[in-house]
């Protein structure tokens, strides 16, 4: 009683495969991530005019532009015509990395700004403030539930 059966490498699994749903195309791939270090992608020219104020602004910051050897998965997308040879450049955008303790510390800064900036608009307009009519009043509302009628 021999069963006619086909080889498992034969059988097809169609039924049980995941559909395959469709995605938007990512406009900039994601550099795979590297301990310590944050990536972000910096403008080099807007409307095909090259923006160096910008680019020099962020090198400044602590911006390292990351090589192209260290992402070997990114150069099939570089631009071949790149003013950054050895580097990796997408439709006037750059990447680069910073290591991470910088820009918390970036961070920080700016925040402290925010909110320096935020007490100072504050302070003007409490200023003004005057008892007898002011300019907050906390109101309070309460709900309260009756007994149910007869």
């Amino acid at each position: 009683m021999a069963e006619s059966r086909l080889d498992r490498e034969l059988e097809k699994r169609e039924s049980t495969q995941r559909k395959v749903t469709w995605t938007p195309p990512q406009v900039l791939p994601s550099p795979k991530e590297q301990p310590g270090w944050v990536h972000r992608w910096i403008r080099t020219s807007l409307m095909g005019t090259a923006d160096p104020t910008n680019t020099s602004a962020k090198l400044r910051e602590g911006w390292e532009p990351c090589k192209a050897e260290d992402y070997p998965e990114l150069m099939l997308q570089a631009d071949p015509n790149s003013r950054f040879k050895g580097n990796i450049e997408i439709g006037g955008l750059l990447l680069c990395k910073a290591p991470d303790e910088l820009m918390k510390q970036r961070d920080n800064f700016y925040t402290r700004q925010a909110e320096s900036q935020m007490d100072a608009v504050d302070n003007n307009f409490m200023r003004q403030n005057d008892a007898r009519m002011p300019l907050f009043t906390e109101k309070r509302t309460t709900t309260s539930f009756g007994r149910g009628g007869k």
